[in-house]
């Protein structure tokens, strides 16, 4: 079997110069398409690389920034209990009901003070001095004002009163 002689017959020859020819121009075609292509491609993937970075600019300040708050929040403690001692207790033969009493009295005249911030109740402390030395606390028939001798304001607030009875 033979291959005909396709070369000689020139209406094969402009049908094999037009798949070149066509051929070729789809070349091109495919080559402009698939660079323009690629080119917007790349013009996307630059700008999200752009806004990934600028995104981890802003969460390594978010996280210095929340790093710095936790810091300050630990210097600014706040009081998280109150305690009171009545010192003179025996002086004047209080049972342990009558302390607790006087204790839980003062307790509540102070309970605002719990989650506030340390340097705030510093700031306060003769006004808290005052509110538990202005009150006269009643117990069988008698009252009893109180006398602030010590105040140590840490995130326990411990305040020692005496006693004295009123007239």
């Amino acid at each position: 079997m033979r291959i005909p002689p396709y070369y000689k017959k020139p209406s094969w020859q402009r049908f094999f110069a037009g798949v070149a020819v066509g051929a070729l121009i789809s070349w091109g075609f495919f080559l402009y398409s698939f660079g323009y292509y690629q080119e917007k491609q790349v013009k996307i993937i630059s700008t999200q690389q752009e806004t990934i970075e600028q995104l981890k600019n802003d969460i390594q300040i978010w996280q210095r920034d929340y790093k710095e708050l936790n810091k300050r929040n630990l210097e600014l403690l706040t009081v998280q209990d109150v305690k009171i001692e009545i010192k003179n207790a025996e002086k004047y033969k209080l049972d342990e009901l009558m302390k607790y009493s006087i204790e839980n009295t003062i307790k509540n005249d102070l309970a605002d003070l719990i989650a506030k911030d340390i340097d705030s109740v510093v700031k306060t402390r003769h006004l808290i001095a005052k509110t538990i030395e202005n009150r006269k606390y009643k117990i069988d028939d008698k009252e009893y004002n109180a006398t602030v001798v010590e105040l140590v304001i840490t995130p326990t607030i411990i305040v020692e009163v005496e006693l004295k009875l009123s007239k």
